[in-house]
């Protein structure tokens, strides 16, 4: 086969497979760790970014996690009532909303954050420190172009 799909002369489709089975992969792998500290992906994925920014508006969690807003309700409530995280009025709108992690939700991430840490490390070594960096790179350059359509 010649012309416009052409395998052999334009990566593009298998760079598009490899990236979707390793991520695949990954996040399989990613969430049984993650069940196994006693957690789903979603209810982890909102608490590690409260454990790294701070007090954030719920709006920016849903975006940020790529969670539907009805969802991430049902997430921030199940989170709240475990006494994981709290909801708070802004001081600055009182149209929005911000979540922020308890003193419980600081000692559980705490305690779990750093073998998660460690389970990602080990699902990446396969790559040296600079082919880490280098992939990255070329993952952020491929996202932003993406955006750009």
């Amino acid at each position: 086969m010649t012309g416009l799909f052409d395998k052999k002369h334009d990566p593009s489709l298998k760079l598009f497979v490899v990236l979707s089975k390793t991520y695949r992969v990954m996040m399989e792998e990613v969430e049984k760790d993650i069940q196994t500290r006693g957690l789903r992906l979603t209810d982890f994925a909102v608490l590690e970014l409260l454990y790294h920014r701070g007090e954030t508006p719920l709006q920016k969690i849903g975006k940020k996690i790529l969670l539907a807003s009805g969802s991430l309700t049902y997430v921030i409530d199940k989170l709240e009532n475990k006494g994981l995280l709290k909801r708070m009025p802004s001081p600055v709108d009182r149209r929005i909303t911000l979540a922020a992690l308890t003193a419980s939700g600081h000692e559980l991430l705490d305690t779990i954050f750093p073998g998660h840490w460690s389970k990602i490390e080990q699902l990446t070594n396969g790559l040296t420190l600079d082919e880490k960096k280098q992939v990255t790179h070329l993952l952020k350059k491929l996202g932003t172009n993406i955006r750009t359509y």
